[in-house]
């Protein structure tokens, strides 16, 4: 049987009922999938993910790739090839692609519903199938030569990765020492280190495609310190004719010298990368092109960063969703112990756990969580719904931009710590002791989900970020704008006076969160030295608090969208009509939403409290107190 459960009706009633995503298939760039193919094609990922791709989840864990150090090579097992090639062949993976890469254009909300099924039956088969987004990154931002690699890596099925870390500099991507120096012919030498670099080596692939960050050395006005002085390299493992695509069997001087040995998502490779070292291989230089032949390096990278962002909040929240799925099924037929009004009462029956208190709060607090994480992620890809569309009347929805931005870090940042504190402490704690052991996924999934709150930014990062990228620099229009929408909510009659006190909590909580937002802007206003009374170290107190803002903004707009998702619960209550199981369901929906609003949002006050009351007493802290 597979360790995943999907849970589908949550999916579409998100997309379709709460989202009107009708309104956006069928039409535009999305003309050839309208409401029936979408919810055709829902079904169909659907079992593949169940059966297919979910049933080598397991035995890639417990066999993963041995990497060889003669050959740089690591293969990956078997079962988990077989995995690969179901979704490889499928072609699902096109509707990512536009029509001029060969692609079957779909909106981003369906791409990211299916992307959660495949996420969370075997995560890294959406993370070795890569090749084809990278490719229409490399097709956007490239030249002539640079289109013409971006087909191949479709049409050839090649891998791509993303290679920006180096050993000493960590998330410090500005103090990145690789570089790259000119050659006659147009092509450049890469020579550096790369660490971290996600499915570098694999035996699923002819080619793999490396993107780059590297810093020009030679060239007159680029290649300074800092992240404006990095640039974008194409790399290939295997030289290969740009016209053609045909490999020329000559070897590239980049080369696969480590896969490290993790906690989890061990079929995953994740490498060390050397280019260009003579003692390296064959002493081969590492060719390449920049791409697109300018100087934009950082901003091309951020393109494949925010697109690794929602899949790491989307695997994430996927994985707390069977987590949640694995618990109940288990909670369900677990017979523990009597019922609580009957404790003292020797000869009472056996109940299941399902009818004890603190397992109810456990299962409830699993799935309101879950089901206000998907709605972030669906809600999120909603609005690059309206950038695709821009896109393609050849406009620029800059509001849709804003937002996207704004919510992303929230995905990726809120998602991931949400669903790998309660993967442990709630879903895997439901099963007791069983939840220890190999026989059940839940220690597999802690395991796997650790990682989400560290690549791709850790959620220190993605706090900084959201708090000074994508407020103060932006300042507040995307903020502002959701805001907006929140209040409209508030005071519209949603749920006919039976969500009223969950509006008030939302209210407050909404309150309390826009004061944490104006206590750290004033804070970072009084950290200017040129002001009067100014003091730099003030700046301590904003980066004390961002990861909580983070975390409180997340609550808000999850406990947003779930009570948006009551209202429309209790319209289709309303209007009858409905069998057991529909019924049942927007019962659930209904109780998820309000108790996220009874149970979390009366603790932003006190976060509230407690980012006021900050000094720098922890800062002015000597370490040898640590």
């Amino acid at each position: 049987m597979s360790h995943y459960k999907t849970n589908m009706r949550d999916i579409e009633f998100n997309l379709f009922e709460v989202l009107g995503r009708d309104e956006v298939l069928g039409q535009g760039p999305f003309e050839a999938i309208d409401g029936e193919t979408a919810r055709s094609i829902l079904g169909e990922v659907e079992r593949l993910a169940r059966e297919d791709l979910a049933a080598s989840y397991e035995d890639s864990d417990r066999n993963p790739p041995v990497f060889d150090p003669e050959t740089h090579t690591a293969p990956v097992p078997a079962s988990f090839k077989k995995s690969y090639e179901a979704w490889r062949d499928a072609e699902y993976w096109r509707l990512q692609l536009s029509e001029e890469l060969g692609g079957t254009p779909a909106p981003a909300s369906l791409i990211w519903a299916l992307g959660e099924m495949v996420l969370g039956a075997n995560a890294p088969i959406w993370m070795y199938g890569a090749g084809p987004a990278f490719a229409g990154i490399v097709h956007r931002n490239g030249n002539d030569r640079d289109k013409q690699i971006a087909q191949h890596i479709v049409d050839r099925q090649w891998h791509t990765t993303m290679v920006l870390t180096e050993p000493d500099a960590g998330s410090d991507v500005g103090a990145g020492r690789t570089k790259a120096t000119p050659n006659d012919d147009g092509t450049w030498n890469i020579t550096g280190v790369k660490r971290f670099i996600t499915s570098a080596e694999s035996d699923l692939t002819e080619n793999i495609i490396h993107l780059v960050l590297a810093r020009p050395a030679g060239v007159e006005g680029v290649g300074g310190p800092g992240t404006k002085g990095l640039s974008l390299f194409i790399v290939p493992k295997t030289h290969f004719d740009v016209e053609s695509g045909e490999l020329t069997g000559e070897r590239n001087g980049v080369y696969v010298t480590n896969v490290e040995h993790k906690m989890g998502i061990k079929v995953s490779n994740t490498c060390e990368v050397t280019f260009g070292d003579p003692s390296v291989g064959g002493g081969e230089p590492a060719r390449g092109w920049l791409l697109g032949e300018v100087h934009d390096g950082i901003a091309q990278m951020f393109q494949v960063i925010e697109n690794a962002r929602m899949m790491v909040g989307s695997k994430a929240i996927a994985t707390l969703s069977t987590g949640y799925l694995n618990a109940l099924e288990f909670a369900k037929t677990r017979v523990q112990g009597a019922d609580l009004t009957r404790a003292a009462d020797k000869t009472a029956p056996r109940v299941t756990i399902t009818h004890h208190p603190d397992v109810r709060r456990s299962l409830m607090v699993q799935k309101s969580f879950s089901e206000a994480m998907r709605s972030l992620v669906l809600y999120t890809a909603s609005w690059q719904d309206r950038v695709q569309l821009a896109e393609h009347r050849g406009e620029t929805d800059e509001l849709a931009m804003r937002v996207n931005d704004l919510l992303l870090p929230i995905v990726k940042g809120y998602g991931s710590e949400r669903s790998w504190t309660l993967l442990g402490t709630e879903s895997l704690q439901t099963f007791g002791g069983s939840g220890f052991l190999a026989e059940y996924p839940l220690e597999q999934y802690v395991r796997d989900a650790k990682i989400d709150t560290l690549y791709e930014g850790t959620t220190a990062i993605q706090g900084q970020d959201f708090f000074f990228r994508k407020i103060v620099k932006d300042q507040a229009v995307a903020l502002g704008h959701l805001a907006g929408e929140i209040e409209a909510f508030l005071t519209s009659e949603a749920g006919n006076g039976r969500l009223k006190n969950e509006r008030g909590l939302l209210g407050q909580a909404l309150q309390d969160a826009q004061a944490l937002v104006g206590l750290m802007i004033n804070t970072l206003m009084s950290a200017d030295e040129s002001a009067e009374g100014g003091d730099i170290r003030n700046i301590y107190k904003v980066g004390l608090n961002t990861s909580r803002l983070l975390m409180a903004l997340g609550d808000v707009v999850c406990a947003w969208l779930l009570l948006r998702g009551a209202e429309v619960a209790l319209h289709a209550l309303d209007a009858g009509g409905h069998g057991p199981k529909d019924t049942a369901f927007y019962e659930g929906k209904i109780a998820a939403a309000q108790f996220f609003a009874q149970h979390n949002l009366p603790r932003l006050s006190a976060e509230l409290a407690i980012a006021e009351a900050t000094d720098l007493s922890l800062m002015d802290l000597d370490e040898a107190a640590f």
